[in-house]
Order: C-alpha cells, then sequence, then structure tokens
C-alpha cells in the first residue's frame, strides 16, 4: 500500500503565487506611474491582458476591468503620462532575475500580420514572411529573451 504524499501546507496556492508574483511586478513598476490613477489603470489593463479574455482589445480589456466603455484604457495607452523606458528597464531586470542564464538568447523575430483594411497604422502592401509572398499587411518587430526556463518579450518597439 503506496504511501500518498501531500504538499506541505506552507505552499502557496497557484492562484496565491500567481497573485503574489503580479503584485511584486506591479510594485516594482508602480513608481513609473506618477498618478495613482494611471497605476490603477496599469494594473487593471496588464491583469486582462494575463487573464483567459479573448481578443484583448480595448472593449474587452475594460470589460474585464469592470468600466462600461474603453476610454479609460485609451488614454492609459495613448494620452497618460508615464516612463515608458524606465518599465522597459524594470522589465529586462525582471527577466535577467527571473530567467537569467549563461544559455540564455535573444531573438530577434519580425513577423507579418495579414490585414484586409488599410486602417490600421503601417498597413501596405509588401513582402510578409507569414504568408510567403506579398501581401497587405503590418510588419512587427520582436526581441525575445529565451532561456531554457522559458521566454518573454524584453522591448516595447
Amino acid at each position: 500500500h503506496p504511501m500518498i504524499s501531500e504538499a506541505p501546507a506552507s505552499f502557496p496556492a497557484p492562484e496565491e503565487l500567481w497573485t503574489s508574483l503580479f503584485k511584486d511586478v506591479c510594485e516594482r513598476i508602480g513608481p513609473y506611474f506618477p498618478r495613482s490613477e494611471t497605476r490603477e489603470r496599469v494594473q487593471a489593463y496588464l491583469g486582462g491582458l494575463l487573464s483567459p479574455v479573448e481578443g484583448k482589445n480595448g472593449w474587452q480589456l475594460a470589460e474585464e476591468a469592470g468600466e462600461s466603455t474603453p476610454y479609460a484604457m485609451q488614454y492609459l495607452l495613448n494620452r497618460a503620462v508615464w516612463e515608458s523606458d524606465k518599465v522597459r528597464d524594470e522589465l529586462q531586470a525582471y527577466v535577467r532575475e527571473t530567467l537569467g542564464d549563461a544559455n540564455g538568447e535573444l531573438v530577434l523575430d519580425e513577423t507579418g500580420f495579414l490585414k484586409k483594411g488599410k486602417k490600421s497604422v503601417g498597413v501596405q502592401r509588401q513582402y510578409s514572411g507569414t504568408a510567403g509572398r506579398i501581401e497587405n499587411c503590418q510588419i512587427g518587430v520582436f526581441l525575445t529573451y529565451a532561456s531554457q526556463a522559458d521566454q518573454t518579450l524584453v522591448d516595447r518597439e
């Protein structure tokens, strides 16, 4: 009759661990948002991005945050004052601390996003590796850090 062992009570539940880590990240970046309303909104925005909500557009993120319109989220992204370079630097420091590995690598990736219309920024007929031909698309360039532990985006441009 095999012995069944249970996890010690000192280990937090996954939800508690996630909440604690999320709060830590929010505290790290908090000083770069001078207004308390902006700090609260960025936490709601990040929580929405990390949630299972599909689409992740302004309407869905606002609804996830309990707001009736997307205007406050749009304000956060378009007009709110915050120190984006310092938030990026803090993200990179956090990635070094949590995923840093002597064999880690930076990966630069150019990805095409196929688009039907021309209303999105940067949409034009251009070569897309995603499609393998010239298509109406946007091109995004991403910098990712990858290690044996995991991978994450590390820049905002």
